[in-house]
């Protein structure tokens, strides 16, 4: 059994896929070739936002949103203290300091009132990540912010595909990001991201920053980086797109049937999405005691697992320098010592799942007795 079956999707598309990489190594268009701005359209479409831009990795579009929006050395940027290091490590790469704050027990997205906690007058932006494919309370995090007179950019490298009141993950903030890493919801076959924002002078910004801060050709108008998205890599999500709504609703299915699987298990916390939300399904996530044990439990059986995350970000020796006096983050602290997520994605069958679930439930049930 696969974590994530990405040979299974490129059979299903292979003949599709081979047929736009050959057009791409037919033309010799391998950078800004068309492929990157007809994606960038059918993302700007799908997602209904103005401007999608396509880049090289979800983290190069922290990186790049953070620079258009003019961040300083010495400013404080507020993210949650339980996600992959990208989010954080961006903000130190470019001189800020990531302050880390907890996160709520049920969605582990970034607790609004920790966010008010944090905040200071070196405080310029809130990055909230929209964790395991459910976007984060959004309403309140601007509203925080308009409180501040600070920026907001959504971290939705799990989260493309996923709703917020009927709004799309990347249109809920100034900037949006996220990620096509190959085992995203939307991957691609290599690193890959997009930018996405309503605001005509971002957008500018954001193309010259990508792109050596060029205007034109040879006239560099800001300080900038090679960021683009990798022509191939467009070819490939453009396929992958067609079939993207479909491949969501077929892990809204498996998430159902794992949850109705896991409804009566004793020591098993299911995932909780919010009435107003739905997710994507990045991944499909459980909190159980004695997780190594269980894991080992499961490896055993064939059956992968994954912990994300185990450590959390104020812990990790590369923000030693960054650290918070007295930080408290118990329900961070709960979630990296608990959280264990199982295979997803949208080719799993229902055999597949009851086997993994029952598979769960024994492995719980045997290495909790007494």
């Amino acid at each position: 059994m696969q974590f994530v079956d990405l040979k299974r999707q490129y059979d299903e598309y292979k003949t599709e896929i081979m047929a736009e990489i050959q057009q791409v190594l037919d033309t010799t268009a391998f950078i800004n070739g068309p492929a990157v701005k007809e994606l960038e359209a059918q993302l700007a479409r799908h997602t209904g936002v103005k401007h999608a831009i396509g880049c090289a990795s979800g983290t190069d579009a922290l990186v790049l949103g953070m620079m258009a929006l003019d961040i300083k050395p010495g400013d404080e940027v507020i993210l949650p203290d339980f996600t992959f290091i990208a989010t954080a490590e961006t903000v130190a790469l470019l001189g800020a300091f990531p302050v880390f704050a907890d996160i709520r027990p049920d969605t582990y997205n970034i607790d609004p009132e920790s966010i008010r906690a944090a905040v200071t007058d070196k405080t310029v932006g809130i990055i909230p990540v929209s964790l395991y494919g459910q976007i984060a309370d959004m309403d309140e995090i601007n509203a925080i912010a308009a409180t501040h007179n600070l920026w907001v950019m959504e971290d939705g490298a799990q989260s493309y595909g996923a709703t917020y009141k009927g709004k799309t993950s990347g249109t809920l903030s100034q900037i949006g990001t996220t990620s096509f890493f190959p085992a995203k919801p939307l991957g691609a076959y290599g690193d890959a991201g997009a930018i996405f924002t309503n605001d005509d002078e971002l957008a500018s910004r954001l193309r010259m920053i990508l792109n050596h801060g060029q205007r034109k050709r040879y006239d560099h108008a800001v300080i900038g980086l090679n960021a683009r998205l990798d022509t191939i890599q467009a070819a490939v999500l453009k396929v992958k797109l067609k079939y993207f709504d479909a491949e969501v609703a077929q892990r809204q299915k498996v998430a159902d049937q794992y949850t109705a699987a896991f409804r009566d298990a004793k020591n098993i916390v299911t995932p909780t999405i919010l009435d107003h939300n739905t997710s994507a399904w990045a991944q499909y996530t459980i909190r159980i005691p004695n997780r190594s044990a269980v894991q080992a439990a499961l490896t055993e059986q064939g059956i992968p697992t994954a912990v994300h995350y185990p450590i959390p970000l104020h812990k990790q020796d590369a923000f030693a320098a960054h650290a918070q006096a007295g930080i408290e983050v118990p329900h961070t602290e709960k979630a990296a010592a608990e959280v264990m997520s199982l295979p997803m994605h949208p080719f799993l069958t229902k055999t597949d799942v009851t086997q993994v679930a029952e598979a769960v439930k024994q492995a719980v049930k045997d290495t909790n007795r007494g």
